[in-house]
C-alpha cells in the first residue's frame, strides 16, 4: 500500500511523498528545496528513497533535485522537452512508467511551461494525478511559456479523468483561487460550500489537497468555460460576446491575472 504525505516547502509549496511501508522505499514529486525531505529520512531511518518526478523545470521544483540525487541515487524522471537537472529518464506524452509498483501514465499539458507533464496512476478506487502547476484546487497555472489555447486543451485532457481521481498539485493557492471562482460563479452553491470548508480547513492549519477532478469539473471556473455561468461572466468582462470555450478561458485567465 502506497501513503502520500505532503512535504510543505518555502512559503506554499508541497513535495509529494510517496512510501511504500512495505519495502520502506518512497518517491518524492517536484522537490524544490532537498532539506524537506532530508529532514523526513532523517527522522525515518531505514528508508530509501528511490525515485524523483519531476513535473516542469521551474526552480521551486526542481531546486532540490541533484542534491537528493546525489545522496541517494534515487532516479530523475521529467519531461523530455524541459532541460530537468541530473535527469535520468525523459518522458514523453503517453509513455508509462512504474514507481514504487505503481504504473503512472504521462500526460503533456503544455501552458504554464511548454514541456510540462502530469503523471497520472488509473485505478479502480483510487487513481492518482501529480499535475504540478497546471490544474491547481480552484484554478490553474499561470501562462509563463505557453498559449491560452494550449491550456485550455491541457486543462481538458485532464478534466477527461474520472471524477474520483486524486488531485495533487504543488501549491496552497486554494482558497485564494476559490475567491477568484466566486467572483466569476457567484451563484454556485458547491462553490460556496467548499469556500467555507478550506476557508474552515485553514483557520485549523490544514492543507486544502488533495482535490478530486469530480470536485474540480463543479467549482473550478477553468474547468467550466463551456458552462452558461462562466461565459456570462467572462462575457461581461470583455465587453461582448465570446464565441468558444477556449476564447472564455482566456478571457477568464487574463481576468485572474489582475485580481
Amino acid at each position: 500500500m502506497i501513503q502520500i504525505d505532503a512535504l510543505p516547502a518555502f512559503s506554499d509549496n508541497y513535495i509529494w511523498l510517496l512510501q511504500d511501508v512495505t519495502t520502506q522505499t518512497c518517491a518524492v514529486v517536484d522537490p524544490g528545496d532537498a532539506v524537506p525531505v532530508e529532514a523526513w529520512l532523517a527522522a525515518h531511518p531505514g528508508w530509501r528513497l528511490t525515485d524523483i518526478l519531476v513535473t516542469h523545470h521551474h526552480q521551486d521544483h526542481v531546486g532540490g533535485v541533484a542534491r537528493l540525487k546525489q545522496a541517494s541515487g534515487a532516479r530523475v524522471l521529467g519531461p523530455a522537452g524541459e532541460r530537468i537537472p541530473a535527469i535520468d529518464l525523459a518522458l514523453r506524452d503517453g509513455e508509462r512508467v512504474e514507481v514504487l509498483g505503481l504504473g503512472f501514465e504521462v500526460i503533456e499539458v503544455p501552458g504554464h511551461t511548454l514541456g510540462h507533464i502530469a503523471y497520472y496512476h488509473a485505478d479502480a478506487d483510487a487513481p492518482l494525478l501529480f499535475c504540478g502547476d497546471t490544474l491547481f484546487a480552484g484554478g490553474c497555472g499561470r501562462l509563463f511559456e505557453g498559449t491560452p489555447a494550449q491550456m485550455h486543451a491541457s486543462l481538458g485532457r485532464l478534466a477527461a479523468l474520472p471524477g474520483a481521481t486524486g488531485v495533487y498539485c504543488a501549491h496552497e493557492y486554494t482558497l485564494g483561487n476559490l475567491r477568484f471562482a466566486r467572483a466569476v460563479e457567484p451563484n454556485n452553491a458547491e462553490l460556496a460550500a467548499r469556500f467555507d470548508e478550506v476557508s474552515a480547513w485553514r483557520e485549523q492549519g490544514r492543507i486544502s489537497l488533495p482535490s478530486s477532478i469530480a470536485l474540480e469539473r463543479a467549482t473550478n471556473p477553468f474547468l467550466r468555460t463551456s458552462e452558461s455561468s462562466v461565459k456570462k461572466a467572462a462575457d461581461e468582462r470583455n465587453g461582448g460576446p465570446i464565441a468558444s470555450p477556449a476564447e472564455v478561458f482566456a478571457v477568464i485567465r487574463q481576468w485572474k491575472d489582475k485580481f
